[in-house]
């Protein structure tokens, strides 16, 4: 399948929408992305034109986001851009979109520290523990009762 996969630099422009789906969680904000360019003239950067993408973003990546961002804030995002035409009352529109595969905070601005985020909880299944899969030296993995095992004892080296 072609699709086109862009990495868009730039800054939430809208604070996070979060939606409970049928089909899961699903997130979109705005993102502005302004070119910058070194006038010669005046010795310094100047802006650009700034382009502003819609991301969506789905699943963990939809709930992530939503508790990571706020407007203002630099970040990267990477992910398929689908570009749209619209007619309303008689006017042509056109919307870039990103569908986002990462997102992240741009450490060239500052700093970030991540947190895992906790996974969810599923339906109570026993726990068994892991089974011994070390074979003694020298013999074949003894059988052992699953519940009452002890981890074994480091070998020496000699």
């Amino acid at each position: 399948m072609n699709e086109t996969m862009v990495c868009a630099v730039g800054r939430v422009a809208t604070q996070p929408v979060y939606r409970e789906m049928a089909s899961g969680p699903s997130a979109r904000f705005r993102m502005a992305v302004t070119a910058r360019y070194w006038d010669r003239e005046k010795n310094m950067w100047t802006d650009g034109h700034t382009n502003f993408f819609t991301v969506w973003a789905n699943r963990q990546l939809a709930t992530n986001a939503a508790a990571s961002l706020t407007v203002g804030e630099p970040v990267i995002v990477q992910g398929r851009l689908k570009v749209r035409t619209d007619v309303r009352e008689g006017q042509s529109w056109t919307s870039a979109d990103i569908d986002a595969v990462a997102i992240g905070h741009d450490l060239a601005w500052g700093t970030s520290a991540f947190r895992r985020a906790g996974k969810p909880e599923t339906a109570s299944a026993p726990t068994q523990p892991e089974p011994n899969w070390e074979t003694p030296p020298g013999g074949s993995p003894e059988p052992t009762d699953a519940t009452s095992q002890q981890p074994p004892e480091p070998a020496m080296l000699t």
